[in-house]
């Protein structure tokens, strides 16, 4: 059905690719070895990733031979920041710790997207130190970038992709997809699976903010960082509103404002550099969807938040409070009621085994698969909502929040279920089933955080005839 756009999943625990991201090493698979894996074709693949993708420990080496032999080809994460002060361009080189290399303007020119956020691609480095860069030469590197050919699917059918859906049932939809996350499917109740493909929602639907805890080892982290490279994860540690939102210092907006999605990783160790100007900007953009920094105007992001924590379980039950996993800045019903769904975690299984849990079917080329949630995101899926939903609660109003909230969610789900826009009523009810459970659960939270201000209410929905 899409034969150019699947690969065997279980390809990629080969060794030869275990240090690439998901979405990098498939595409390399599905180029070097088909379906058919030969000692030959992984003899070639390994050669490739040895010499183009060296780790860490190499940096040296890479160096000296790219300054003894005069230049040399990289796999890597190539970005480019403008330094408007010094009228110079700086591109980095993350596996040579090098972020200030300078590249010919001809393939800016053809890669614009390098100026956004950071595209994985093949480039060839020359060392040029004689090169002559007018009066600000002391500030530039003896490194230049000379070819860069970007690794992404540069010609995605979407409208082919939405045809050819239609040949599939919803449940074989849904294998599918978990299958291309690199999960095995008959793992997952029909329940699990839904509450697994939730977490694609900020990764499809703009400006979505969710929440989800969990135990340890239940796939969280291993989503975002094989399944697309418009993505940003934070795991712990400091972050400061420069990283986020903008930095003045540089002129260069922060990762909400170039990626679509920014994820925090075990957020019970985040820790926000100026506590109160972060809160104040991060609940600022979660209703707005914009923000503003010293000199710089307001500026509007479609980057949806992930908040992503460890919570002890007991008999399949979060043992702890929901509370006490955020950071003490978050611990209020400000923050927590901008936060759109909030996934139980703690229904899913633990990921143990990989010839148990790790997918070792046919899935779509996770690269491929995130260029199509990145199409996705450009339109619209809240009018199903609109048109064929009504909305209301039990014991309490319907706030705009909550509204708000739930058609985002369910728009998510619906452009995972039938990205090819034919929604029948089954498929309709469990996208609006997910979203509303998704948000009663924040509800539900807030009623315990601020008992006076929040009211017991049951989120509701009728399909209109």
């Amino acid at each position: 059905m899409y034969p150019d756009q699947i690969v065997n999943k279980k390809l990629y625990e080969l060794r030869e690719v275990s240090r690439l991201p998901r979405f990098i090493a498939e595409s390399a698979i599905k180029r070097f070895c088909g379906d058919n894996v030969k000692p030959k074709d992984l003899a070639e693949l390994a050669e490739f990733v040895k010499r183009y993708y060296p780790e860490a420990k190499m940096k040296d080496r890479v160096l000296h031979e790219l300054f003894g032999k005069g230049n040399y080809t990289l796999l890597d994460e190539f970005k480019v920041r403008v330094d408007i002060r010094n009228g110079i361009h700086k591109a980095e080189v993350p596996c040579l710790g090098i972020y200030n290399a300078r590249i010919r303007a001809s393939l800016l020119e053809k890669h614009k997207d390098l100026l956004e956020a950071g595209v994985w691609g093949v480039s060839t480095l020359n060392y040029s130190p004689e090169f002559n860069y007018g009066a600000q030469q002391e500030l530039n590197s003896p490194i230049i970038i000379t070819e860069f050919e970007p690794l992404r699917y540069s010609t995605v059918d979407i409208e082919q992709f939405k045809e050819k859906r239609k040949h599939f049932s919803t449940e074989e939809w849904i294998c599918a997809i978990i299958n291309t996350i690199g999960l095995k499917p008959d793992v997952y109740s029909k329940r699990q699976g839904l509450l697994l493909l939730s977490r694609l929602i900020p990764l499809i639907e703009q400006n979505v903010n969710i929440l989800e805890l969990g135990p340890r080892a239940t796939g969280k982290s291993f989503l975002f960082k094989n399944i697309s490279y418009y993505a940003r994860l934070f795991s712990g540690g400091r972050v400061s509103p420069a990283v986020l939102f903008y930095h003045g210092n540089l002129k260069t907006l922060g990762e909400i404002g170039v990626r679509e999605c920014v994820i925090f990783d075990e957020i019970s160790k985040v820790e926000f550099y100026n506590p109160d100007e972060m809160m104040g900007k991060l609940k600022d953009y979660m209703e707005s969807g914009e923000f503003e920094r010293g000199l710089l105007r307001r500026v509007r992001s479609t980057c949806s938040l992930v908040l992503m924590g460890n919570i002890e379980v007991q008999r399949n039950l979060p043992a702890e409070e929901f509370s006490d996993v955020l950071p003490e800045c978050m611990r209020d019903s400000a923050f927590v009621d901008r936060i759109h769904g909030f996934i139980p975690g703690w229904e899913l299984p633990k990921i143990m085994q990989s010839d148990l849990h790790l997918s070792n079917g046919y899935g779509f080329v996770s690269q491929f698969f995130c260029e199509i949630m990145n199409e996705l995101r450009k339109e619209d899926f809240q009018h199903y909502i609109a048109d064929r939903v009504e909305l209301s609660s039990e014991g309490g109003g319907l706030g705009i929040r909550d509204e708000k909230s739930i058609r985002k969610l369910a728009s998510g789900i619906l452009k995972i279920l039938c990205p090819h826009g034919e929604v029948n009523d089954e498929e309709l009810k469990i996208s609006m089933d997910i979203a509303v459970e998704l948000r009663q659960r924040v509800h539900d939270w807030l009623c315990r955080l601020s008992p006076g201000e929040f009211e017991t209410k049951r989120l509701c929905y009728s399909i209109r005839i």
